[in-house]
C-alpha cells in the first residue's frame, strides 16, 4: 500500500492545528462564559449581594400558569408566602409546630411581620393575611423562623438534605405575585447550596430551594449571577439551619 509523503500530511494538518489553537485562544478570552461557574471556594464573611438574574432573560413563570417538569408544584406552592412586601418565606413542618422559614437578613428577632398567602396571578386558593412573631433570627446561617398568629389551611413543606439534578424556587421577586424559576444544582459545601440558571431578584430572599420531590433543602439568600450568564446563586442548607436552631430538631429533616 502506498504511503503518503510526510510533507503532504503536514501541509494538510498545519492549517487545522493553527485554527484549533486560534479557537482555543478565543474561547479562553475574557468574554467566555464557563459552563459551570466555580463554587465551593473558601467561606467568606456572610454578605447579601445582588440577588440577580442568570442570563439575558428573567425566566419566571406565574405559578398558576406553570406547566414545567416539576409536575407537583401546585401541591407545594400554597406554603409559600410574601413577608412584609419585601421577602419570601415558606411554611415548613416541624415537631414543635409549623413555622415560616425565611432569610435572617429579612427580619429582626422579635419583629412582628405581615404575611400574605396566595398572593398570585389568578389565585386558586383562599387569601390569608396574618401576622407573626420572629422567634429565631441569624445571619450565619442566614435564616429566621416566624410563628404565625393564624395558620393557613395548607400543607407545610418538609425539610431535606437531598439535592436533585434540577431545583426550583417559588418566590415573590420584588414583592410581586408568586412565580417559579428552575435551574441546575451545582454543589453543596461549606454549609451552602449552589445553583445555576435559576433566576432570583430582590424580594426572593428567604424562598425555599426545592428538590424534585417538593422538599425544602435550602433557603435562598445570595445572588452572584449576572446578565451574561456568569456566576451562580446560592443559599444556606436546611441541614445547617436545623443544627443552628433551638426550635427545629434533627427529626424534622426527611429522608429525601
Amino acid at each position: 500500500m502506498a504511503r503518503r509523503p510526510p510533507g503532504s500530511s503536514m501541509k494538510l494538518w498545519g492549517p487545522i492545528l493553527a485554527g484549533t489553537v486560534f479557537l482555543g485562544v478565543v474561547a479562553c478570552g475574557e468574554d467566555a462564559v464557563p459552563a459551570d461557574p466555580p463554587v465551593c471556594e473558601d467561606p467568606k464573611k456572610p454578605e447579601v449581594s445582588s440577588l440577580w438574574q442568570c442570563g439575558p432573560t428573567l425566566d419566571f413563570t406565574p405559578i398558576n400558569s406553570y406547566r414545567g417538569e416539576f409536575a407537583d408544584v401546585q401541591d407545594w406552592e400554597d406554603a409559600v408566602v410574601l413577608i412584609d412586601g419585601r421577602c419570601t418565606g415558606t411554611l415548613i413542618a416541624a415537631s414543635a409546630g409549623p413555622v415560616v422559614m425565611t432569610a435572617g437578613h429579612c427580619v429582626g428577632l422579635g419583629d412582628r411581620s405581615l404575611l400574605v398567602f396566595n398572593f398570585e396571578d389568578e389565585p386558586d386558593g383562599d387569601p390569608l393575611v396574618t401576622e407573626g412573631t420572629v422567634i429565631e433570627q441569624s445571619l450565619a446561617p442566614d435564616y429566621a423562623l416566624i410563628a404565625l398568629d393564624v395558620l393557613p389551611a395548607v400543607t407545610p413543606l418538609l425539610l431535606s438534605t437531598q439535592a436533585t439534578e434540577r431545583l426550583a424556587i417559588i418566590q415573590h421577586p420584588r414583592g410581586r405575585p408568586k412565580v417559579i424559576a428552575e435551574g441546575r444544582f451545582l454543589d453543596s459545601c461549606n454549609q451552602l447550596v449552589y445553583y445555576a440558571d435559576l433566576d432570583t431578584l430582590v424580594g426572593s430572599s428567604g424562598a425555599g430551594v426545592l428538590n424534585r420531590h417538593g422538599y425544602l433543602m435550602g433557603i435562598h439568600t445570595d445572588g452572584d449571577c449576572d446578565e451574561s450568564g456568569r456566576g451562580a446563586n446560592r443559599g444556606w442548607t436546611a441541614e445547617v439551619i436545623v443544627e443552628a436552631s433551638p426550635y427545629l430538631q434533627s427529626a424534622d429533616i426527611a429522608d429525601r
